[in-house]
């Protein structure tokens, strides 16, 4: 049996996994696996700037191909810590990434050592299984069951810890006899697809919720397929954008107090029957539960057991993966008569053709509408999209188009300032030579600014999209109904850069400084130009490229608190 260092197990696991590229900082106690990676000569590695950033990465890189598995490292200590946020927005959003920590030997845990800290301890709330391994012999092991729990069932992030010492020790391992674990995929069974139907034909006005549980089972193709079979309109949730062409005739608009269209509200409460496949029914979706259920029934969908009811009690729950039940709806409702659902399709897109929100504004400063307006027209069908949270985001998510699954990127749930450019970065390794876009306000753009120079060096392109409005917009938005306007203001008189005025930092010096490109934009009718040159410059030079749009300092952004009741703010 050959012998080797716990670490080359590790890494040799690694690649038998399917993993090609990593991201992280190496450190004195993960060395011996910087160390092993190194002799094996296969994996591709992303030296990131922040070990946080090194996680967005991770997300960035899995979120964007189905089968990808976005790996982490860094070294003991403040470098696990500082990637909780990103296993934290990865167990929100069910994506699986591996997380690898260096840490003090096993004799000094206890010690106080320099850099020891618990984090499996630390971990184990955003995970769904962190572990210190303690022997060297169970480092194949453990690597064997992490990947079995991150891909089974509602998959999400797992973080291995490796002290020092049983990195180093020579264990017996043969890597030609490694084999993965099987996977458990629970299936939605004949009869419960037939219920299904049954309580879809009764319906008069039913509607298929598609979240983002969808996409991660790759099953968007699928999906299409039944609405196009049903004649059944389809919302998808934030995290589904995209399971359905934006321009598909029975994409009804999404749903929701803030990513949402007016359509899609409208839809939603006209609708006697919602199948939520893959979605949690997260609450900037429902808003208030009365308004969101009352006169529906409700079909749930999903692939982890403890989900069916967690947020109200459907009238039937089904514990299944999305595609997995999909198939099994197709099977079935291919050998039924059908309703006749042409005149509630109908209805649903007279509604989108009917209330949608104005975007063609001339204003200097900028209206943050006209940005969309002219994002969807530079930027075509292929277009990836990156967002995290703020008005920029919920503005795009309420005017963009997204056409296919995974080109809309977002963190869903945790929502953390700076995820956009490190996940934009893991997205355009994964998918190398597509057209990336990366949308930011200026604050959740300065979070890890650094990490541009990651793009710079590695020859990462992507474009990102900064509307600066000076503003902790969302923050500045909510602070109405206490009647203040307290700690949100980003702009000063930057005494460096003139050009800028009062809007405080100069974005465009600074991701040049970093080995980028930039542009900035001042009124409206240079927001096309400019997005077109960057696409130029992104190809020609092979960094990310930044274009700056200077906005208005103030834009309310449509959104309320209940689905029937959001407030439209836009100008007539």
């Amino acid at each position: 049996m050959p012998r080797m260092t716990a670490a080359r197990a590790a890494v040799e696991i690694l690649r038998r996994e399917g993993i090609t590229h990593m991201f992280g900082l190496p450190g004195a106690a993960i060395n011996p696996f910087y160390s092993a990676m190194r002799d094996q000569g296969e994996l591709t590695h992303v030296l990131a700037r922040h070990v946080e950033g090194a996680s967005h990465m991770a997300e960035g890189y899995t979120r964007a191909k189905a089968g990808n598995l976005g790996v982490c490292i860094g070294t003991s200590g403040p470098a696990g810590t500082d990637m909780i946020t990103g296993l934290y927005s990865a167990s929100a959003d069910s994506i699986p990434i591996l997380c690898i920590t260096g840490q003090a030997p096993v004799a000094k845990l206890h010690k106080e050592d320099f850099q020891a800290v618990d984090i499996q301890a630390i971990a184990a709330p955003v995970t769904k299984w962190a572990v210190t391994v303690m022997e060297a012999a169970q480092v194949p092991g453990t690597f064997q069951k992490a990947f079995q729990i991150m891909r089974s069932g509602r998959s999400g992030p797992v973080l291995v810890d490796l002290p020092l010492d049983v990195q180093l020790t020579e264990i017996e391992f043969d890597p030609e006899l490694y084999e993965p674990l099987p996977l458990a995929t629970p299936r939605a069974s004949r009869a419960q697809v037939e219920q299904v139907l049954r309580m879809l034909a009764a319906a008069d006005r039913p509607l298929i919720v598609a979240g983002g549980g969808v996409i991660n089972a790759d099953g968007a193709d699928l999906l299409v397929e039944f609405a196009e079979l049903t004649g059944i309109p389809v919302v998808p949730t934030l995290m589904g954008w995209g399971t359905i062409p934006d321009d598909h005739p029975l994409m009804a608009g999404m749903v929701g107090l803030q990513t949402s269209q007016r359509y899609g509200n409208a839809t939603l409460l006209e609708s006697d029957l919602v199948l939520g496949i893959g979605n949690r029914w997260a609450n900037r979706h429902t808003g208030g539960l009365d308004t969101y259920t009352k006169g529906r029934t409700f079909i749930h969908i999903d692939i982890e057991p403890t989900q069916i009811g967690r947020v109200f009690a459907p009238d039937l729950g089904v514990v299944s993966d999305a595609k997995a039940a999909l198939e099994g709806l197709l099977d079935v409702a291919k050998d039924q008569q059908l309703p006749d659902r042409s005149r509630w399709a109908g209805e649903c897109a007279e509604r989108k053709r009917t209330l949608q929100r104005r975007t063609d504004f001339a204003n200097v400063p900028i209206k943050p509408q006209r940005v969309y307006q002219e994002m969807n027209a530079v930027f075509g069908p292929e277009t990836r999209y990156v967002s995290t949270i703020g008005l920029s985001q919920i503005q795009a998510a309420q005017m963009l188009h997204v056409y296919k699954p995974r080109h809309w990127i977002n963190a869903g749930q945790a929502g953390p300032l700076g995820w956009t450019a490190p996940a934009a970065l893991g997205v355009a390794v994964a998918d190398p030579g597509a057209t990336v876009v990366a949308l930011s306000g200026d604050y959740d753009f300065q979070f890890l600014i650094e990490e541009l120079a990651v793009g710079a060096q590695f020859k990462i392109p992507y474009i990102h999209v900064v509307v600066n409005n000076a503003y902790l917009g969302l923050i500045r938005q909510a602070q109405r109904m206490f009647d203040m306007d307290f700690c949100v203001q980003l702009a000063f008189d930057n005494i460096n850069s003139a050009e800028v005025g009062g809007y405080g930092v100069d974005h465009v010096k600074v991701a040049e400084g970093l080995g980028c490109k930039a542009l900035r934009v001042f009124e409206p009718d240079g927001i096309q130009p400019a997005l077109e040159e960057a696409r130029k410059l992104m190809m020609e030079f092979e960094v990310p490229v930044v274009v700056e749009v200077i906005l208005e300092r103030v834009t309310n952004v449509s959104m309320g608190t209940e689905i029937d009741n959001v407030i439209e703010f836009e100008e007539v």
